[in-house]
C-alpha cells in the first residue's frame, strides 16, 4: 500500500521530502500536487519507473507524451537543444507557472526518450513540486491523473486520490485540494508559438 504523505505548500517538510526522494531513486511512483492537477511522476533516469508509469496510463513508453517537471530552468540546457532569445524571454516570463512548454529535444536525452524530438517541459508554481525535484537533482517525468468521471476530469480530493490508487502507486502526496484545469500547452518549436491546449495559463504571456 502506498505511503500518505501530507506537505504544506508554503513550507514544505525536509524530511518528508527526503523520503518522497528516496521512493523515487528507488524506481518509485508518486502522486504529487501541482499548481495545476495532481500529477503521477517518477524520476526521468529510470528506465523501469517509465515503462510503470506508461503501464498505469495504458500507453507503450516511446508512445508517451509525458512532461519534464523542472524546479527552474537550470536544467534546459540538459534536454533542451539551445534555443533563442525570445523563447527563452517568454519561459521567463511564464515560469514557474501553469504552463507546459514544446521544445526541441536535444541528444542528451534520457534512453528512454532518446528518439524524441520535441519534450514538454513544465515548471510549477508550487513549492512541494519543485522541492522534490531539487531535492532529486533531476527533473521527473509527470502526466496528469485522470478521472473516469466526465464532470470531474481530474480528480482534485487528495484523500479520495489515495483511496483510489493506494495500490498502484508508491506514495500520495497530500498538498491539499488540487485545482481541475490542465496547464496551458503551448508549442515554441516553430517560428511562432502555437497553442496546443489552452488550460489553465493565461496567453498574454506571448
Amino acid at each position: 500500500m502506498a505511503q500518505f504523505i501530507k506537505l504544506y505548500n508554503d513550507n514544505p517538510n525536509p524530511k518528508e521530502i527526503q523520503k518522497i526522494v528516496k521512493v523515487l531513486q528507488n524506481g518509485g511512483v508518486i502522486i504529487y500536487p501541482t499548481d495545476t492537477v495532481y500529477g503521477l511522476g517518477c524520476d526521468i533516469t529510470n528506465a523501469k519507473a517509465l515503462a510503470r508509469v506508461a503501464k498505469i496510463k495504458g500507453i507503450k513508453p516511446e508512445k508517451a507524451d509525458f512532461s519534464f517537471v523542472c524546479n527552474d530552468l537550470s536544467h534546459l540546457s540538459d534536454y533542451v537543444k539551445q534555443i533563442d532569445t525570445a523563447t527563452y524571454k517568454i519561459l521567463k516570463r511564464a515560469l514557474p507557472g501553469p504552463y507546459t512548454f514544446v521544445l526541441p529535444g536535444s541528444n542528451t536525452l534520457p534512453k528512454a526518450y532518446k528518439k524524441r524530438k520535441t519534450v514538454g517541459i513544465r515548471v510549477p508554481d508550487n513549492n512541494i513540486a519543485r522541492a522534490i525535484v531539487a531535492a532529486l537533482g533531476n527533473p521527473i517525468v509527470s502526466t496528469s491523473i485522470y478521472d473516469e468521471d466526465e464532470v470531474l476530469e481530474y480528480t482534485t480530493d487528495p484523500e479520495l486520490i489515495f483511496e483510489k490508487w493506494q495500490n498502484i502507486v508508491d506514495v500520495v502526496v497530500d498538498g491539499g485540494y488540487g485545482d481541475n484545469h490542465a496547464s496551458t500547452v503551448i508549442d515554441l518549436t516553430t517560428d511562432e508559438p502555437e497553442v496546443i491546449r489552452e488550460g489553465k495559463g493565461s496567453l498574454d504571456i506571448l
